[in-house]
Formats: C-alpha cells, structure tokens, sequence
C-alpha cells in the first residue's frame, strides 16, 4: 500500500511538473522525506497527506483512502475519473491534462 502510494505521489508531481524539492517545500515537510515517501519507505500523517492532496488540486479524502485511513466501502468513494486518468499509464502528461480539462469542462467545474 505505501509503494503504490508512493508511486502515485510520484507521478502526480511529474504530472503536475514540479519538482521533489517544490512538493516538498508545499508540503511542509524534507526533499528527502519526500523522496523516501515517494519510494514507499513511510507511512505519512494526515497533515502531511493533506498538504499533498490540497498541492495536487485533490480533496484529502482520496488520498487518505489510498493510505486506508477510511475504508472506500464505508466512504461510498469511488476512484474518480481525474484519478483513472492520472493513473493511465499509456498516457502522456499532455493528454492526461488535455483529458482532466475536457472533462471538467462537461461536468461544469472551473479549470
């Protein structure tokens, strides 16, 4: 659970294209400890998962979910669609954001 964490953090900040250091600074915690958070070697607080969702444009809650602290069956959450794309590997971070844009643009959410 925490690698496949880590591993989403990862690719959320290469997708939003800002660097460990940035993420980091945003996040109020070390570049290393991000750098460790990112290769699953922590379990982080809810502060520091919340500094991260609110750094990503995300509600805290679907990354507390990916870490456990609530149960997806109990939360009635689901992965949204932003999250799918994010995730879609056979996607380039150009038409991941051209995707996330268009379908915000459907459902009437501000970019």
């Amino acid at each position: 659970m925490l690698v496949a964490f880590g591993e989403f953090v990862r690719a959320q900040r290469k997708l939003a294209q800002v660097s460990q250091r940035h993420l980091a600074k945003a996040a109020g915690v070390s570049d290393s400890y991000l750098s460790q958070l990112e290769r699953g070697h922590y379990r982080p607080s809810a502060q520091v998962v919340k500094a991260l969702a609110q750094a990503f444009g995300m509600k805290p809650e679907q990354l507390y979910t990916m870490l456990g602290f609530f149960d997806a069956d109990d939360s009635g959450d689901e992965v949204s669609v932003e999250q799918a794309i994010r995730l879609d590997e056979r996607l380039a971070p150009e038409q991941k954001d051209t995707l996330i844009r268009v379908y915000r643009s459907l459902i009437g959410e501000d970019l």
